[in-house]
């Protein structure tokens, strides 16, 4: 009975692609290293209008307290806002808020500080069924911070009037923050129907002499971002804060912890909450905007409501001595196809992976995956896609058994290679080089198809995550999935693994080991060479990764490991026992054999470097 061994070439390719999946594991919780700008620095920058005037803030109390008929109420008011207490528009100066909406997106704007103070989408829900929010119950912070007649103003502590109009089919809503009947700040949103992007625009009319224009405005928009999946640590990996600055420069902050950056002729900024984005974007790049991220979540046994805190401060100029800042931005899914519609360069908002693996997914996986969800479950259409990206690198799979299968016909003449020049590593190294070259087989060609198989590799395990079709979509048992899928709850919390058990990610184990069992029934290495590491021990290292680092991962990308691993296993054996010839290949070995054969430049030169070695070799035992 053959003996069954692990071959080098095997091995090779699994501590790569080992490596590369840590790797993968790695970057996605940090990515980029970044520039040093501390949140000192940043804060500072927060703190700069503030240090321009002396002055004492207005509260909304004392605003209420000035919309009753007290005449010496209003008259004190006057004196602490000046023009900004506008008697005229005090009567509106009320708690309440204005609804504009389309068929996707409702938005309730506030007449304190004319910002979004609910943002619902009405065609998601959350992991528990609810309604999908990512404005709500105060996380949401929007601030125009500016100077007038030598007080510092804040726009979240001030009165706003509504006005609801129609632009065509487009819900219009313009807050004005008066200072006369024809003099005001104004906010306005314009929604058109089906879409979650609406028009934003900030602009002053007759304030020239209100509003100091010299003075640095800030525009400050905080946001906490909302837990909308059953994982929240999973939630949170992919929750973060992204932006487009300096002529299509894309940068982002670290996910962990808290980062800051000082950025300038910034485009767009998306407070990223994993399959869900809040954006503001601008015609004119913004000339300085100051980032904040704060990871909030602990760990995935604290039910934290909130994953991440964001913050921009952003640098508002005058225009002609008044304001005029057209923007839009975005309350909606975090979604590709959308993204993508828009031609703004949105996706690169997405994890969708850097340089080839974002190409990939780009221009062959999203745009299949998309033509196969628009008529099949999301779960066959994952099957459907693995299946033909399978049959698309078959060719590639058979060249690598087929180098695989050379050097197995090549292991009898290998071996007598190695009691021929026992104990002389070099003279064994020079002949068995010299044997693969005129056999036309190499453990290299055996491990390169594998090495090209890793851009598509790596650009599904980037897709999967990202995948907003996948969200809430059903199969077999998993309930999700763009979440991980669930067979068992533990009593208890495993570091790594979590508190649960999925099927999925066992099962896609247990088809890796199969894989890997039957790779080392087709080793081509006689004994096992000195010196290397426990053969057993790497069979059982992949599936081991697999099961417990998988456990919390989206249940579509491990079925996408399942399926594909059972599909390469069947590729092996319809190729093993339907189209490679052992007996074949051999007899055309030794046809080869007695041809001439050319070494390449590369090959000669290594002939040349083993040469000079065994020469320094034997000069040296010579002198001893």
């Amino acid at each position: 009975m053959e003996e069954k061994k692990f071959d080098k070439n095997s091995l090779i390719g699994f501590l790569i692609i080992g490596a590369i999946l840590i790797w993968m594991l790695y970057m996605n919780s940090n990515e980029e290293a970044k520039q040093e700008v501390t949140t000192e620095q940043v804060a500072d920058e927060t703190t700069d209008v503030a240090e321009t005037t002396e002055t004492k803030e207005v509260t909304p109390t004392e605003i209420n307290a000035a919309s009753a008929t007290d005449s010496l109420a209003v008259e004190n008011l006057k004196n602490r806002l000046g023009s900004f207490a506008y008697s005229g528009t005090l009567p509106s100066a009320t708690e309440g808020t204005t609804t504009i909406q389309n068929d996707v997106l409702e938005l309730k704007v506030s007449n304190k500080g004319g910002h979004i103070v609910e943002a619902k989408l009405k065609e998601h829900t959350t992991y528990t069924g609810e309604q999908v929010y990512l404005i709500k119950d105060g996380n949401n912070d929007f601030n125009l911070q500016f100077t007038a007649e030598n007080r510092l103003l804040n726009t979240r502590d001030l009165y706003f009037e509504p006005s609801v109009s129609k632009s065509g089919e487009n819900n219009v809503l313009t807050m004005k923050l008066k200072t006369g009947p024809d003099t005001y700040l104004a906010y306005r949103y314009e929604l058109s129907p089906g879409e979650y992007m609406l028009g934003f625009s900030l602009k002053s009319q007759g304030l020239e002499g209100v509003i100091d224009m010299s003075q640095p405005m800030y525009l400050d928009w905080k946001l906490k971002g909302f837990r909308h999946a059953k994982s929240i640590t999973y939630e949170n990996r992919y929750s973060r804060l992204t932006y487009e600055h300096e002529d299509e420069d894309f940068s982002k902050l670290d996910p962990t912890g808290e980062d800051s950056e000082l950025e300038t002729n910034v485009d767009w900024m998306n407070f990223r909450q994993h399959f869900f984005s809040s954006m503001l974007l601008t015609d004119t790049p913004f000339k300085e905007v100051a980032f904040s991220s704060t990871d909030l979540v602990i760990d995935e046994e604290v039910d934290t409501v909130f994953t991440k805190k964001y913050g921009a401060k952003i640098l508002i100029e005058p225009k002609g001595g008044a304001l005029a800042e057209n923007m839009n931005m975005y309350y909606g899914p975090t979604d590709y196809q959308i993204f993508n519609d828009y031609d703004r360069n949105l996706d690169e908002a997405m994890p969708l992976g850097w340089g080839i693996f974002g190409m990939i997914n780009k221009y062959i996986i999203i745009p299949l995956f998309g033509l196969l969800i628009g008529f099949l479950p999301a779960g066959i259409a994952i099957i459907v896609l693995t299946i033909l990206i399978k049959l698309a690198l078959s060719p590639v799979q058979y060249k690598q058994y087929l180098s695989q299968a050379k050097m197995k016909v090549l292991r009898p003449e290998i071996d007598e290679i190695k009691k021929k020049y026992e104990g002389n590593n070099m003279k064994i190294q020079q002949e068995t080089m010299k044997l693969q070259n005129i056999a036309g087989a190499s453990p290299l060609k055996g491990c390169l198809p594998a090495i090209l198989q890793i851009p598509v590799f790596y650009a599904l395990f980037t897709f999967f995550p990202t995948a907003f079709d996948l969200r809430q979509k059903s199969f077999l048992w998993a309930e999700d999935l763009s979440s991980y899928d669930t067979i068992a709850e533990l009593p208890f919390h495993i570091p790594f693994y979590g508190d649960h058990v999925s099927l999925f990610p066992i099962l896609a184990s247990i088809a890796i080991g199969a894989y890997m069992l039957m790779s080392a029934g087709q080793s081509m290495q006689a004994q096992q060479q000195p010196g290397m590491p426990n053969m057993k021990f790497l069979m059982y290292l992949s599936p081991l990764f697999m099961l417990v680092f998988f456990n919390n991962y989206a249940s579509g990308l491990s079925l996408y490991y399942l399926v594909s691993n059972l599909i390469t296993i069947g590729i092996m054996l319809v190729i093993k026992n339907y189209i490679i010839d052992e007996d074949k290949i051999h007899a055309q070995i030794q046809v080869n054999k007695k041809k001439p054969k050319k070494q390449n430049r590369f090959q000669r030169k290594m002939a040349e470097m083993m040469e000079q070695a065994e020469e320094q070799k034997k000069t040296q035992k010579k002198r001893k």
